[in-house]
């Protein structure tokens, strides 16, 4: 194999390995209660920054630059659009708030924050990632034989086409959001590190499979129409609106975790339930408004989608007319020589 084929196929594999890897990426230290409540300023600026995470995005973020830079050197004609460029940081950004800031340290101590957390991962960063369009920027990186051999082979596989068919992305998705809630696997992930890698690996790999026939701006086995995509979306508001209003209508706690926990803040005298109940209130109204802003999104691309398919009907039907007018033109020529002809 030659050294530009081996490059890109190393290039592609850890583009891949990237676009997991921030899927996965941990929040990988789990420390005692802080010493003070929560607070805009210490949520915001209270940054630390586990190795795993912060290393995960600082590497995603330089190879999305180099691949960028690669695809448009070698295709200055078709750049890789900026708005894809800006979808990738934003999605970065949303992965640091949740993993990095003053939100991982408190996601263990209050639901509400925890809950925060979560609609980062599922509502924003996995959007964002889905209209950054990874998986294209990986096809025009990668040379035509690591394109033939190893890309589209993953993307055409049977596994790939069942995790991405529409409807087993958003039974997966549901189930996920449901299960993590109603199971042991949520106080788990309370008191064990691994297992609260793994529940937000869950969440935002599954939720990067919801968003992906949404977005459509990557290559996918299976693509919807745009009404189907609305409806697509809007059926998953109501599951996120029931799932949160049978958390508020719960009247004890239900994780031993925060039921259990000693706060050590003066003047602080939200129980475990309040906080539950806010988490509830977030993820109800703030899942709604982004689900609301996603099908927004959607139903505004449908209408750009028909405009343009109207705008080329329209410019098919003037070319047609004017072959017509032509003909009409060429043929009232020939006639009036003709007449004149005859006439001679």
């Amino acid at each position: 194999m030659s050294r530009p084929a081996l490059v890109s196929r190393a290039a592609v594999v850890a583009g891949a390995a990237l676009v997991g890897l921030a899927a996965a990426a941990p929040v990988a230290a789990h420390g005692p209660v802080p010493a003070e409540p929560p607070t805009p300023a210490n949520l915001l600026l209270g940054w630390t920054f586990p190795p795993l995470p912060t290393l995960a995005i600082l590497v995603g973020l330089l190879w999305w630059a180099w691949a960028v830079g690669r695809v448009n050197g070698a295709h200055p004609q078709s750049r890789v659009p900026r708005r894809r460029t800006v979808a990738f940081a934003a999605a970065m950004t949303a992965l640091a708030f949740a993993l990095l800031s003053g939100i991982e340290r408190y996601d263990t101590t209050l639901f509400s924050v925890h809950m925060v957390q979560h609609l980062l991962l599922t509502m924003v960063a996995a959007p964002l990632i889905a209209l950054a369009a990874p998986i294209t920027l990986i096809l025009r990186l990668a040379s035509p034989d690591t394109r033939r051999r190893v890309v589209l082979p993953i993307l055409h596989s049977r596994v790939m086409r069942f995790v991405s068919f529409p409807a087993v992305a958003w039974i997966a998705f549901a189930a996920v959001m449901w299960g993590a809630h109603f199971s042991p696997l949520f106080d788990a992930a309370l008191e064990n590190p691994m297992a609260h890698d793994f529940e937000h690996a869950l969440f935002l790999g599954t939720a990067l499979l919801f968003w992906w026939p949404v977005v459509a701006a990557d290559p996918v086995p299976w693509r919807l129409a745009h009404p189907s995509r609305s409806l697509y979306t809007f059926l998953a508001m109501p599951q996120n609106t029931f799932l949160a209003v049978i958390i508020l209508s719960a009247t004890v706690p239900l994780y031993q975790h925060y039921a259990t926990l000693e706060l050590p803040w003066p003047g602080w005298t939200a129980t475990a339930l309040d906080d539950q109940r806010l988490a509830a209130g977030i993820m109800w109204v703030g899942g709604d408004i982004l689900f609301i802003a996603a099908l927004g999104a959607v139903v505004w691309g449908w209408m750009r989608h028909e405009e343009a398919n109207t705008e080329r009907a329209d410019r098919r039907a003037d070319a047609e007319l004017a072959v017509i007018r032509s003909r009409e033109a060429a043929l009232a020529e020939r006639r009036a020589e003709e007449a004149g002809s005859a006439k001679g």
